[in-house]
């Protein structure tokens, strides 16, 4: 049975018609047996896809004729799993998230998180308002038994692959607590999603030692400590996070969002520019110039977000993918696949049985 992905086809800067665009891609890229890596180790066993496209009807139906019609004669053809289900309301990416689901509860985030609720689709995506999503998916969804509060990941690539960091922004304050249920969340996605049987966890901190940090953080280490079933290496600074010191790294979305963009910022904007100012200082011939940059387009991958298309919200009862505000036709179209992913291998589902298990330990 294909997995049905409701999408937020007004999430974005560019809604709708990049995104209109990036399910027909996701849909096409499942029809050519294409890898639409969500954050696994590899794209293989993928499930036909079926998508449902939120939002006001006449809008995005344009935007979906529009795209078909310059896919030329073939695509015009093609009979794609895709349809258009109509939501009047639209939350802006500036609007304050807590009065807009109030107010606008026909809106395409609602009605995207409602069909995952009443079982119409599997899993929900938006590149839009990431505060409006996780209170929409509160107000919807409801939080996963013992969990306390969502959390959007992040990933950050390692000299050893990548590692796992939570929380990226959706939870500024927390309290150690919270950053266990992250520890618990991020393990259970990384051991079944990208298939690492016993991943370690670490604490962004400021020091190695167990004293070192604010008071929080020092709370924080000694309850990751007491959890049993977590493989707790302790504080992570963040040199040895680039290194690969833990699988899973928990931070409050405060730092962890300052960390995520501050090394997206080095990769991308940073080492693009040094390059090119050294490839012109040397006087570098126009096909040295083509190696240099061919090398540091393979260091800038991995850090390359629309390659992930979106990341998962842990921790409600339901599959939601949240992607940038600024994605492309190309990172709809891989936040789709994400969701197909997340969705088939029962991450919630999973999340519930380990806490279910094992509370948090000392937790007040």
């Amino acid at each position: 049975m294909p997995r049905r992905i409701a999408v937020d086809a007004m999430g974005g800067d560019d809604a709708p018609a990049v995104v209109a665009e990036g399910a027909v891609r996701a849909l096409q890229s499942t029809d050519d047996g294409g890898a639409t890596d969500g954050g696994g180790e590899s794209g293989d066993g993928e499930e036909a896809l079926e998508v449902l496209l939120f939002g006001p009807e006449e809008r995005v139906q344009a935007a979906l004729d529009e795209v078909l019609a310059e896919g030329g004669a073939e695509l015009r053809g093609a009979e794609l799993p895709i349809r258009v289900a109509h939501a009047p309301d639209v939350i802006g990416m500036g609007e304050a998230p807590a009065t807009a689901v109030k107010q606008k509860q026909q809106s395409s985030i609602h009605r995207g998180i409602g069909a995952c609720k009443e079982g119409e689709a599997d899993a929900f995506a938006s590149a839009g308002n990431t505060g409006a999503i996780m209170a929409a998916s509160l107000f919807t969804m409801g939080c996963l038994p013992e969990v306390d509060r969502p959390s959007v990941m992040g990933i950050v690539p390692t000299l050893e692959g990548r590692c796992l960091l939570m929380d990226v922004g959706t939870n500024v304050d927390c309290r150690p607590a919270h950053l266990v249920q992250f520890a618990r969340m991020g393990t259970v996605y990384v051991r079944r999603v990208w298939d690492r049987p016993e991943p370690t966890v670490g604490l962004l901190n400021v020091g190695e030692e167990p004293g070192k940090g604010n008071e929080q953080a020092r709370a924080a280490y000694d309850l990751l400590a007491g959890q049993p079933d977590l493989d707790f290496t302790g504080n992570v600074e963040g040199r040895d996070m680039l290194a690969h010191a833990a699988d899973v790294v928990v931070c409050d979305g405060f730092i962890g969002n300052i960390t995520l963009k501050f090394g997206e910022s080095i990769a991308t904007t940073l080492l693009s520019e040094m390059v090119r100012r050294e490839i012109e200082r040397q006087g570098l011939s126009r096909q040295e110039a083509a190696a240099v940059k061919g090398v540091l387009e393979g260091v800038q991958e991995p850090f390359d977000y629309e390659a992930r298309g979106g990341f998962p919200l842990l921790g409600v009862q339901g599959s939601v993918l949240v992607g940038h505000g600024s994605s492309s036709a190309r990172a709809i179209e891989r936040m789709i696949g994400a969701a197909a992913e997340v969705a088939g291998l029962h991450v919630p589902q999973a999340i519930a049985a380990a806490f279910e298990e094992v509370p948090v330990a000392g937790a007040s």
